[in-house]
């Protein structure tokens, strides 16, 4: 299924890269992963963990100092901004593709706050017609005779 993914999406016309080793998705050498549902849960609820981990450390690191508080003041625009960046509930979950509506996946312990930006974010799919553009766009080069989802 992986290979034949591959040469699918090579024939495409989009920046398509290939493979990408784990260590380099989150550099951005992608906008895209292809990948089946449990790695892709893996992937994401691990950058979750380092996103998490990597703000209760520097937490940690500025409480044991007073040059290290003061410095916070300093920066604390720019974390708020990367905190914003790097928390999941900002985005509320993530779009799974190949259905005929917009479909939002978000973790089952979602706060509020993710489910509220999990459904503006369905909401923009549909305004924006995503999948009608996806849609569009596969069967233009792999035509189908009927739709294919849910």
């Amino acid at each position: 299924m992986v290979k034949v993914t591959r040469e699918l999406l090579s024939q495409m016309p989009l920046n398509f890269v290939g493979n990408v080793e784990g260590r380099d998705i989150a550099k951005g050498s992608a906008d895209v992963t292809v990948c089946d549902g449990f790695i892709c849960n893996a992937m994401l609820k691990f950058g979750e963990g380092i996103a998490e981990m990597v703000m209760t450390l520097l937490k940690q690191e500025v409480r044991k100092g007073i040059f290290s508080q003061i410095g916070i003041l300093f920066m604390s625009f720019a974390l708020r901004r990367f905190k914003k960046r790097v928390d999941y509930s900002e985005y509320g979950g993530a779009p799974l593709l190949g259905l005929n509506e917009p479909v939002i996946i978000s973790h089952g312990g979602s706060s509020a706050k993710a489910i509220r930006n999990a459904l503006l974010e369905a909401e923009k799919f549909a305004e924006q017609r995503v999948n009608d553009h996806i849609r569009k766009n596969v069967t233009a080069y792999f035509p189908v005779k009927e739709p294919v989802g849910l």
